[in-house]
Order: C-alpha cells, then sequence, then structure tokens
C-alpha cells in the first residue's frame, strides 16, 4: 500500500506524553504520514518527508478517533414515550429496561442487526473510530446468544450483560437468575463476548450476586467491567477494584472512599454525561477524579432508556460544561481513555505504530468540540487508514 501524508493540518491532538506538549500532546502546524493501516510520521508539516501521496487538509484539526468504551446497541423499539414522561417529572429506574427487552425478544435478527448497523454508521459519522457494545435486552439463553452474535459482526468489544435486570419471569427469584446467568447462559455467550459486565445497583444485583456473575465470567476466560453507583452510592467501586475490572462506568454518586480506591487501582472511571442529560440527574463532578489521580473516560452509553445518542462531540460538550471537565482531560477522556477502559493499546493516540485511525474537523482546533456544541464539525473519519465517513459539506 502507498504511503500518504496528510499535511496542513491547523492543530494535531497526538496524546503522546513523550512530546512534553500538554496532556494532548498538540502539534501545531502538523502533517502525519500513514502506511499499510498504521501510522508512520508524525511531526511539523515543515520536516515531513515524502510519501506517495500527498493531502492538503487546508487548516483543518487532526485528533485520534474517539473510542466509545460503554454502549448498548442491541436492541429493538424505543422509548421515545418514557422519556416524554420522564420529562415531566416522572424519576428514572432500572424498570424501563424491560419495555426494551419485550422489543428485542420479539425482533428478527435482520430487525436487531440493521439496528446495530444504523447506531454504528451514527457514531462513525460523530467521529467514533471504535466502540464497545453490550447485550442485555435478550435476558434469556436464546436471546442474549443471538445479540452476542450480532454484535460481534460489528466490533470485537462486545460483552456479555445477562445481568443488565432480573427478568419478569425471575421475579421473587433472583438467585434464581444469576444462577442461569453464570452456568448456561454464559456457556453459551461466551464464545462471542470478550467481557463481561454487571449492573450492580439497587433494583439489579447486589455485591454478593455481582462478584458471583463477575468471577464465572472471568473463568470462562471474559474480561471484566462493571456498572456501579449510578442511583445510589453502593460497593460497585469496591468490586470493580477486587476484582481488576478494566473499568467501572457510571459513577454519579462516589464517597472519597470510592474515589481513593479508583486512583489506586488500574479500573478506568467511566462517566457518562448523556444519562445524566437524559435522566435529568444531578452530574459527577469529574475534578474530584482527576485531583486524585484517577484515569478517566468519557463514552455515549447509547441506549434507548436512559441516553439515547451516538454523539461524542455531544457528550464531551456537556462533560465540559456540567461535570467540570477542562477541554484538553476532556478529549483525552474521549479518545486515550476510552482506550484504556477497553484495554487497548492499537488506539486512542496519533503516533507511530498505532492505527491510523483518526479524526479530521472542520475548525482549527479541538477546543471548538466543547466550544461549539450541537454544531456537526466531522469533516473526515479514518479507520486504519481509510475514510469511511466524509463530509459533503
Amino acid at each position: 500500500m502507498n504511503s500518504v501524508l496528510y499535511t496542513g493540518i491547523q492543530s494535531l491532538v497526538t496524546n503522546d506524553e513523550s512530546l512534553e506538549s500538554g496532556l494532548l500532546g498538540e502539534i501545531k502546524n502538523a502533517a502525519l504520514i500513514i502506511e499499510n493501516g498504521h501510522i508512520s510520521w508524525v511531526g511539523t508539516s515543515s520536516a515531513a518527508p515524502e510519501a506517495d501521496q500527498s493531502i492538503s487538509l487546508e487548516g483543518k484539526s487532526v485528533l485520534p478517533g474517539f473510542v466509545d468504551s460503554h454502549a448498548h446497541l442491541v436492541f429493538a423499539g424505543d422509548r421515545a414515550a418514557e422519556f416524554s414522561a420522564r420529562m415531566n417529572g416522572e424519576s428514572y429506574s432500572a424498570g424501563g429496561i424491560r419495555t426494551t427487552v419485550a422489543a428485542t425478544r420479539a425482533a428478527s435478527d435482520i430487525e436487531l442487526d440493521e439496528n446495530i448497523a444504523r447506531l454504528a454508521t451514527e457514531m462513525y459519522r460523530s467521529g467514533i473510530t471504535t466502540f464497545e457494545t453490550k447485550s442485555g435486552y435478550g435476558l434469556n439463553l436464546v436471546d442474549e446468544t443471538r445479540s452476542l452474535r450480532l454484535a460481534s459482526q460489528h466490533t470485537e468489544d462486545v460483552t456479555f450483560l445477562g445481568a443488565h435486570v432480573v427478568p419478569e419471569e425471575f421475579s421473587g427469584r433472583a438467585d434464581d437468575y444469576v444462577n442461569l446467568v453464570c452456568g448456561e447462559m454464559l456457556d453459551s455467550c461466551a464464545p462471542y463476548a470478550k467481557w463481561i459486565d454487571v449492573f450492580c445497583e439497587l433494583g439489579a444485583f447486589d455485591y454478593d450476586q455481582a462478584k458471583a456473575i463477575l468471577l464465572a465470567g472471568i473463568e470462562s476466560n471474559l474480561q471484566p467491567r462493571i456498572h456501579a453507583n449510578q442511583l445510589s452510592a453502593g460497593r460497585g467501586v469496591e468490586l470493580a477494584v477486587e476484582l481488576d475490572c478494566a473499568s467501572a462506568d457510571h459513577l454519579s454518586h462516589l464517597t472519597d472512599k470510592d474515589i481513593d480506591l479508583l486512583a489506586n487501582s488500574g479500573t478506568v472511571a467511566t462517566l457518562l454525561p448523556g444519562a445524566e442529560f437524559s435522566t435529568r440527574s444531578p452530574y459527577p463532578d469529574a475534578s474530584r477524579l482527576f485531583a486524585a489521580g484517577v484515569t478517566v473516560a468519557l463514552a455515549t452509553d447509547c441506549n434507548p432508556g436512559s441516553s439515547y445518542t451516538t454523539s461524542m462531540p455531544f457528550c464531551i460538550a456537556l462533560a465540559v460544561r456540567e461535570m467540570k471537565f477542562s477541554v484538553e482531560q476532556a478529549i483525552w477522556s474521549a479518545t486515550m481513555g476510552g482506550a484504556k477502559a477497553l484495554r487497548r493499546e492499537d488506539i486512542g493516540q496519533i503516533a507511530v505504530g498505532k492505527s491510523a485511525d483518526f479524526v479530521v474537523l472542520d475548525a482549527p482546533s479541538y477546543q471548538h468540540l466543547a466550544y461549539r456544541p450541537g454544531v456537526d464539525l466531522i469533516n473526515q473519519t479514518v479507520i486504519s487508514g481509510t475514510s469511511i465517513y466524509r463530509s459533503n459539506k
């Protein structure tokens, strides 16, 4: 494959700490070369070597592709009526998940697959180059298995979330459902998944149940992650650190002890501002996490009930405005932070040897992602050196 030189980059975010130019490793008046789907050179335009092909970006900015480490794309139907009711004053609870379970179980494979593809396309248009997605709307052996089988055709970061909530047919028999998830369901689902997740929360699964589920997944060679502390301050963070979960996600309610645990662990704190936006819940204060040295990721939490968005720029703007991120922290968390939450070393940076996954902005700086909320600034999305989305503007 020919080498391609991208030049004329007003601002290039690299996330390369060795450059000693701030958190984002920004290079002004920059260029990069891609070859065989990977970055082969990065530097200033004036120092760029020759390549087989040259493309000028004419003063646009470039940053690593966004890494969405938390999404729920395998579902059918929507919950617009629930959202409208919630905006009229009704409180959010996990019970709404069961509405989507019924629609998902009734949907065909083709319908579910087309919905995943539609949402993935939206993600690419918003600059997301890598995404994780979960099951969790089947909640029985057959529908969880097919959800993961379909998801695995769209991303390598697939998560088994059979422990989303206890389905209606197991009402009052939560332990029986846990046994199913840890046994026959896990055996059927594990071949299609890389990760295992559990909703450790009031109304879902308690500490002991969540621990049993994650340990069963680990025994089946799945890597753990966890929904924790979304609706209340519980023991989810404690469990995440105890089992070395790659990430603890939501974290809307954190104690000082929780933050200390995260700061002294390898668990990434993944914040999901779309969920607070959609549920009118208080936003967590990310500055507490950064001050303690916690590694933070930003993700969309795309799902039909509590965060029906595929837009990482929207989540970045929310994080800066409502969660006390700096613009630089939000960009890093949506790129490198997401990569760390997926324990991926090939993405999240624009550096030699990394996958050529990047986003071109119709703006002179990454700052415009927060500065101009709601404006479509994505000019181009590139994955492994191939442009998969280009704006018609």
